[in-house]
């Protein structure tokens, strides 16, 4: 159930005080942090957006990112079939972990996590220096020069696949989407709005 300001008094409180609040990337999906919240942490979650702990080593409320601004500013909150755990979407600003990691699961990434970080990654550098970086070279040429190489990664992919070489396939499949992204944020598309399509058509 995807909980809001009017409905937080769903959330059984009753086995326990404290509940697991377990956040998670929005764009990317990977698990940042877990973490306990009793109602008024979840209120304070709701109210300001963003992520609010209750601290068990601190014995008070904690909004992470409070001493290092590294917020996690909330998306979406939702509870599970029994109403007491939590999941909170976020975005986060900056590493999660006090380690400096993006995760404190660091190594437990899915592995098509990747091509929303790339995707986050070509939108940072889009506004780069040209002479420096070959993504804001892209974004800096007429769309038609996207729209070509996507063209001609996709012939590659197609090629190589022929041939049946294998690193050649996985190679030019990484330049086509690689490409397909810098186009498709030219255009002001989200590969996010592509998947929603295919989950469309998949109903």
């Amino acid at each position: 159930m995807l909980i809001n300001t009017t409905n937080t008094k769903e959330i059984d409180f009753s086995k326990s005080e404290l509940i697991p609040a377990i956040v998670q990337d929005k764009n990317t999906g990977i698990i940042l942090m877990q973490g306990f919240m009793n109602l008024e942490a979840l209120e304070k979650t709701l109210e300001c957006n963003m992520v609010t702990f209750y601290s068990r080593s601190k014995q008070r409320l904690w909004t992470k990112g409070e001493s290092s601004d590294n917020y996690l500013m909330v998306k979406e909150i939702h509870t599970d079939c029994d109403f007491d755990s939590i999941l909170v979407l976020a975005e986060p600003k900056g590493p999660t972990c006090h380690l400096g990691t993006q995760s404190c699961f660091e190594n437990a990434k899915p592995d098509l996590a990747f091509i929303a970080q790339l995707n986050q990654v070509i939108s940072q550098r889009k506004n780069d220096d040209p002479n420096e970086s070959y993504t804001a070279s892209l974004f800096e040429k007429d769309i038609s020069r996207s729209a070509q190489k996507v063209g001609e990664e996709g012939v590659e992919v197609a090629l190589a696949a022929v041939k049946q070489d294998i690193d050649e396939l996985k190679n030019e499949s990484a330049d086509l989407l690689y490409h397909l992204l810098v186009l498709l944020q030219r255009s002001e598309t989200d590969i996010s709005q592509v998947v929603k399509v295919l989950e469309e058509r998949h109903k």
